[in-house]
């Protein structure tokens, strides 16, 4: 075998991680190919939600997706480093301590935000083009509204509840819809009247989101009025100062937030390069994301300049996700042989957030306004989540944008944000425990574990006629004698509900003759219905008369035993309500289960959330248990992760 070839990605962002996915996918058995991606911290930024961190809806960690999670036990290494030049001649990169060699380089190194040569505004704003950005908005924000509520001098007290973004497109839009929902629980808090705060959006072009349609445009501007926004449209910005925004008509905005977002360029390091380039720090490639200059140095995401149709490719995900994709398959194709491919956009639309309850889209041929919008928007970057990372990554984005979310800031508004505390259902689970044991230490006592007669006590889950494997056929004395017991048995029971209706009757008339209105003894589906039948007819007959019934009745009482045991010690409870629910599902669709009975069946999914960890044994057991799971390469591979991995 010869030298292996060295694949090396710089960045993490949208792009790099899309193609190394890509390539990692195709050489995954390919001991003679080493990808490596190198980024400057050790998780992938969703950039697109920054707005959510900066302005307090979510924490720093909803917009951060470890490296370890999207590869896991994936052939490819990642390395936390700073690139800070490459020799495309010598095809090696150097960071100030290391070096990486490569035979073909692809560069996702992002964008950084544009100023336009405007003074003082780099030095007197805040940009939010970084997981860094966000943080500094997002502390910024709480220390301004704490010291207003202080401050008692009024225009000091003005200037500093005043909060200014610059630009109305997608970035600046969604950070003033997260500013009005920051406004609320902030001043709620602080004791600050909401009408003292003033949220202001300057956009130098006579409309906000331009690349929307009329529609779309109105109902988000109206949207933004009606919660207080101050629009300011058609006003350039020429300048800034220490607590001032100096516009093109002589007019100043005194503020002491001053959020920047007006356009980015490629980043400095991409600008840097000695490589053909664009416009804006962006390198020049041609429809395969390569270099004209280098045929091994592919491009990808913000750092890409390509004219599609004479315009230049958007800076936006799925123009990563494209450039990513072209790029990926052609270093395949320059390794393998193989088709080349171009770059192809096929762009599925827009969809802006405006706060954590309200989105305008026009996303598949779809235009959509509030709840549908944000509820499109969560489905994609699920989707995305799920793409790159597995079913783990797309439940804790579920947690973080839903279920965990505070001061109603989502599209259920704060229905899901209360939890119960886990000693409260602690004697209910106790109880379940205690239940599931009775049951099984009742089957024993009535002779389950008592295999001498050779007959099954499961015979009321299968059909008439049908014998389980090992099962002996009652002789005649005995199948008589069974019969004069259950009519002897039928006979009493038939007496003691006279006995119970008279006396029924004496004490209440009208209740005797009209009976319950819903009589919980009853079973909840009839023996004989057509989704009974069809169980017993497809499991029961048709895959567990197989088993011998020896080992299907120990089964069916270990399994409760298990349940309850568990629950009584807070062991694996997560695990043991699962099984409870299945026990209980299964009983139900034979046809044995009783309407008084279903309490087993939610008090089990009362179980599943955490209650183990309250009095019980999984305090010690799940964190020891999770970090050895999350540590092994099933783990890793199919990214069934507990929390975090730990290799």
């Amino acid at each position: 075998m010869g030298e292996k070839k060295k694949i090396l990605i710089l960045g993490g962002g949208y792009g790099g991680v899309w193609a190394g996915k890509i390539l990692e996918k195709h050489f995954r058995k390919r001991e003679d190919i080493a990808i490596t991606l190198v980024d400057k911290r050790p998780f992938h930024t969703l950039m697109t939600e920054l707005h959510e961190v900066a302005g307090w809806r979510t924490e720093p960690e909803s917009v951060q997706v470890s490296f370890r999670k999207i590869f896991g036990a994936k052939r490819i290494e990642t390395v936390v480093d700073t690139i800070e030049r490459i020799d495309f001649d010598a095809k090696k990169a150097y960071s100030a301590r290391s070096e990486y060699p490569f035979d073909y380089i692809v560069i996702g190194a992002g964008a950084e935000p544009e100023y336009f040569g405007i003074p003082g505004v780099k030095e007197n704003s805040f940009s939010l083009w970084s997981f860094d950005d966000a943080l500094r908005i997002r502390h910024h924000l709480e220390h301004t509204y704490a010291r207003a509520a202080m401050e008692p001098d009024p225009a000091r007290r003005r200037q500093m509840l005043t909060f200014t973004v610059a630009g109305a497109g997608f970035t600046g839009s969604e950070m003033v819809g997260e500013l009005l929902e920051y406004r609320d629980s902030m001043c709620k808090k602080l004791f600050i009247d909401p009408k003292e705060v003033r949220i202001i959006v300057i956009e130098a072009l006579p409309a906000i989101l331009p690349i929307l349609e009329a529609p779309l445009r109105a109902k988000a501007e109206n949207y933004l009025v009606k919660h207080g926004a101050e629009i300011l449209l058609g006003k350039a910005i020429v300048g800034a100062e220490p607590g001032k925004v100096i516009l093109k008509d002589g007019g100043v905005v005194e503020t002491d937030t001053f959020i920047w977002t007006c356009g980015v360029k490629g980043s400095s390091f991409s600008g840097s390069l000695p490589l053909p380039m664009g416009k804006r720090g962006r390198i020049e490639t041609d429809a395969e994301m390569k270099s004209p200059k280098y045929p091994f140095v592919y491009v990808v995401g913000d750092n890409a300049w390509y004219l599609l149709n004479e315009v230049a490719i958007a800076q936006i995900v799925e123009s990563c996700h494209f450039s990513a994709e072209a790029a990926a398959k052609n270093i395949i194709a320059d390794i393998d042989g193989g088709e080349r491919h171009k770059f192809k956009a096929t762009y599925h639309g827009f969809m802006i957030s405006l706060g954590g309850r309200y989105a305008v889209s026009n996303a598949g041929g779809m235009k959509t306004t509030g709840f549908v919008a944000i509820a499109m928007k969560h489905l994609i970057n699920l989707y995305y989540l799920f793409c790159i990372a597995g079913a783990n990554q797309a439940w804790e984005y579920l947690k973080h944008e839903i279920l965990d979310m505070r001061e109603n800031r989502s599209l259920i508004g704060g229905f899901a944000s209360y939890k119960v505390r886990g000693y409260w259902p602690l004697l209910l689970r106790l109880w379940l425990g205690f239940m599931w044991v009775v049951e099984a230490t009742n089957k024993m006592t009535e002779g389950w574990l008592d295999f001498s007669s050779g007959l099954s006590k499961t015979g009321w889950m299968f059909s008439q006629g049908v014998m389980q494997a090992g099962q002996k056929l009652a002789d005649a004395t005995g199948a008589a004698s069974a019969a004069t017991g259950d009519a002897a048995g039928a006979v009493a029971a038939t007496a003691v509900e006279a006995t119970s209706a008279a006396s029924a009757t004496a004490a209440a008339p009208a209740a005797a003759v009209l009976g319950p209105w819903f009589d919980t003894t009853k079973n909840i589906l009839d023996p004989a219905s057509g989704l009974v039948t069809w169980f017993r007819h497809t499991f029961m007959d048709g895959i567990f008369a197989h088993m011998p019934y020896t080992g299907f009745q120990l089964m069916i009482v270990l399994t409760e035993l298990f349940i309850g045991l568990a629950l009584l010690g807070g062991f694996f409870t997560w695990f043991a309500a699962v099984a409870s629910i299945a026990m209980c599902l299964i009983f139900t669709l034979s046809g044995m289960f009783a309407w008084n009975q279903l309490w087993f069946l939610f008090a089990a999914i009362l179980c599943m959330g955490g209650v183990g960890r309250a009095f019980g044994l999984d305090y010690w057991s799940v964190p020891f248990f999770k970090k050895w799971w999350n540590g092994t390469k099933i783990a890793r591979r199919t990214h069934l992760y507990g929390d975090d991995p730990t290799k």
